[in-house]
């Protein structure tokens, strides 16, 4: 069974949509939230108003890109964009909390006990 190559678009019109960028902003990550803070403005780049519209509720910038069918690079430097100029907020997943963070097991065992003596 052949593969068939991921399409990454057109590099003209990734350029134009990108303005010639090619930088991503970091704060990004796949799983990142997305949340738009505004509606679209007349005027605004069509990407970015589609962007505005997605992202009503909270959305991954995984789900952005392929709602877009572009690429996340080129994904992520337009949420730069937006972030930029206050129409978006990110929200990131919080981490799983480290082992030393979590309770001892001989105190779990105490509260265990203790609630089946209730």
């Amino acid at each position: 069974m052949m593969r068939k190559p991921v399409d990454t678009g057109d590099p003209d019109r990734l350029y134009t949509v990108t303005g010639g960028r090619s930088r991503a902003d970091d704060s990004f990550d796949l799983v990142t939230l997305v949340v738009s803070e505004c509606a679209p403005v007349p005027g605004m780049q069509s990407e970015h108003a589609r962007i505005l519209e997605l992202c009503r509720h909270p959305t991954a910038v995984v789900e952005i890109a392929a709602e877009l069918g572009l690429p996340v690079t080129v994904v992520r430097i337009l949420l730069g964009d937006l972030q930029d100029t206050g129409r978006i907020t990110a929200r990131h997943p919080r981490a799983a909390p480290s082992v030393a963070s979590m309770p001892d097991s001989a105190l779990l065992q105490e509260v265990l006990h203790g609630l089946r003596n209730l």
